[in-house]
């Protein structure tokens, strides 16, 4: 049975740094592409950042670039996302998500929607 489970949300003020933690389990980790979504109240779900584990290669919002940076622990099956410099617009429920990948395509040629397996969220929040 496939589980992400995410870890690290909180609240803080702008300009602090949070790390959240996605640990998946039930599936074999490589070739996956994996990424964090968030959702913000009233608004659609955007992708954050993704990263594809067999290979690395990571996609970032133009919104978040510089600020945050996904990683990945593979022998803990483990994502990360460390996000600094946080400001009230990055307020939102973060999601983990994975999909099966034959190739380091992972965002925006396959569509949030195609992404099969989520987390349950954590919720972010940053106070001005």
């Amino acid at each position: 049975q496939v589980q992400l489970v995410e870890s690290g949300g909180g609240s803080v003020q702008a300009g602090g740094s949070l790390r959240l933690s996605c640990a998946a389990s039930g599936f074999t980790y490589s070739s996956y592409c994996m990424g964090w979504f968030r959702q913000a109240p009233g608004k659609e779900r955007e992708a954050v950042a993704v990263i594809y584990t067999a290979g690395g290669s990571t996609y970032y919002a133009d919104s978040v670039k510089v600020r945050f940076t996904i990683s990945q622990d593979n022998a803990n099956n483990t994502l990360y996302l460390q996000m600094n410099s946080l400001t009230p617009e990055d307020t939102a429920m973060y999601y983990c998500a994975a999909v099966w990948s034959s190739g380091s395509w992972c965002y925006p040629e396959i569509s949030i929607s195609d992404y099969t397996y989520w987390g349950q969220g954590t919720q972010v929040t940053v106070s001005s």
